[in-house]
């Protein structure tokens, strides 16, 4: 061991070669807005990619006519058109109601039931410690990923399971405020709107528009001395950086 193990162990995880990935959203619309152009620019380059939606997303409808029932069914819809827009072409979902999410440990088994499952080389989720972060979803959500993440490599978690132990090599957090790496969309910034406008039932144009003027301004400032225009932030550790690591917020 020297000081090259030490800069490596403080350096994220390398995300270049990853073949299959999961992206996990509390919401059917969260993989879009949080890494759509990072999704399209790994399916362009043959990553294999899966969405795990935890939520129904039956609360979230501009039609105050729609039924939870219909809500679920329409939003459902537009998670897969929009999904496979970027290249995603595996689906998987979580029953639980939106806004219902409380039980840390209980959803971290069932997400880490569908790592083991799917065995990718990493996984994405929103960053739970994002700072005002106010809704409960996105917290449980990235806290139980983490821990699905760190524990899924473990022979017997979750209790009683029957898959095999699988370790992915890299959790990268999106809606982060802390980026370690930042990734170039430049070539799929029309592409992660075309998919967040499939999501028709969230948001209307006005909406759109705004999005994209902040998120081509937030773009810019991320790419900034990269060597491209528009890039996308990821707070990306690995296995070791999860626990017990005090300068995680270093990496």
């Amino acid at each position: 061991m020297d000081s090259a193990d030490l800069v490596n162990l403080m350096a994220p995880p390398d995300l270049t070669g990853c073949s299959k990935i999961l992206c996990v959203q509390p919401h059917p619309d969260d993989n879009e807005v949080g890494m759509g152009g990072i999704i399209a620019s790994f399916a362009g380059r043959g990553c294999e990619i899966h969405y795990l939606t935890v939520t129904n997303g039956d609360l979230g409808a501009m039609d105050d006519k729609l039924s939870s029932e219909e809500i679920a069914a329409i939003r459902m819809r537009e998670l897969e058109e929009a999904g496979r827009s970027l290249g995603a072409t595996v689906f998987h979902q979580l029953q639980h109601g939106d806004g219902t999410l409380a039980h840390i440990p209980a959803l971290a088994a069932e997400i880490a039931e569908i790592i083991r499952t799917v065995q990718p080389d990493a996984i994405f989720c929103p960053d739970p410690w994002l700072a005002y972060e106010a809704h409960y979803d996105h917290i449980v959500t990235g806290r139980a990923a983490a821990h699905a993440f760190l524990s899924s490599g473990l022979p017997l978690y979750p209790r009683g399971t029957s898959s095999r132990a699988w370790q992915p090599k890299a959790i990268g957090f999106y809606f982060t405020a802390e980026p370690n790496t930042v990734v170039d969309i430049t070539p799929y910034f029309e592409q992660k709107f075309t998919a967040m406008a499939l999501h028709r039932s969230q948001f209307n144009e006005e909406m759109l528009q705004l999005y994209r003027l902040y998120f081509h301004m937030k773009g810019r400032q991320l790419a900034e001395g990269k060597g491209f225009d528009i890039g996308e932030g990821l707070k990306v550790l690995s296995p070791l950086h999860l626990h017990c690591f005090v300068d995680a917020g270093l990496v």
